[in-house]
């Protein structure tokens, strides 16, 4: 009783803690009212005030007692940096050797062909001598020539003119054909006016129906 007496004015705090509880409010209001109409002796009411601050009490002690969980913190968990991939190496080719071409003696000569009379056909004995030429003209790639076409003295001179020309265009297209290229090739014709034999026999004009092979450049 010396308690609940003693708490007899503090209605305001226990108007509090009853807040606290569910419906509290409403339960201590209603309590208030039985007390003024004393329709419930004040013992009584006391007796139901001291229970109503022990659940008070030990609600608000429940309350209290209850601790919200610390909020953890999520970790957001950083993707590893993708480096970048680093480019093949480089395969370094060897250097490109550069063919040196050989230098063009200073005594090359090319050997001279010989016709049979009247004719400009390259003889069957005379293709080792143009070959032999030709391959000379293969290895110095630089070197270019002038074709000389002659005959002998038999015939007019408008006549050998043109067998000379036909003779220079014969040998001409035999060289072409075994690879050497046009632009080195240039022909002449001279007809009978560079003779090698002045002779006016059969060995003389043998050795003037030819092509000679002059070289222009290196």
């Amino acid at each position: 009783m010396a308690i609940i007496i003693h708490l007899r004015g503090h209605l305001p705090i226990l108007e509090m803690k009853f807040v606290c509880l569910p419906g509290g409010r409403a339960m201590f209001q209603t309590l208030l009212k039985r007390r003024k109409d004393s329709k419930m002796h004040k013992c009584k009411f006391d007796v139901v005030l001291a229970c109503g601050i022990i659940f008070a009490l030990a609600g608000l002690t429940g309350c209290a007692g209850k601790k919200k969980p610390p909020v953890q913190e999520k970790v957001v968990e950083k993707a590893p940096e993708r480096k970048p991939t680093p480019p093949p190496p480089r395969i370094q080719e060897p250097p490109k050797k550069v063919e040196e071409k050989p230098s063009v003696p200073r005594d090359l000569a090319l050997n001279t062909v010989y016709f049979d009379f009247d004719k400009s056909n390259i003889r069957d004995d005379q293709r080792g001598t143009i070959n032999n030429n030709a391959q000379l003209l293969s290895k110095y790639q630089t070197v270019r020539i002038l074709i000389e076409g002659h005959c002998d003295e038999r015939g007019t001179n408008e006549y050998n003119q043109a067998l000379g020309q036909r003779r220079a265009d014969s040998a001409s297209q035999y060289l072409i054909e075994y690879g050497i290229a046009t632009n080195r090739i240039s022909t002449v014709s001279y007809g009978e006016e560079r003779p090698v034999d002045k002779g006016h026999d059969e060995t003389a004009w043998g050795k003037n129906r030819r092509c000679e092979f002059v070289i222009t450049g290196r």
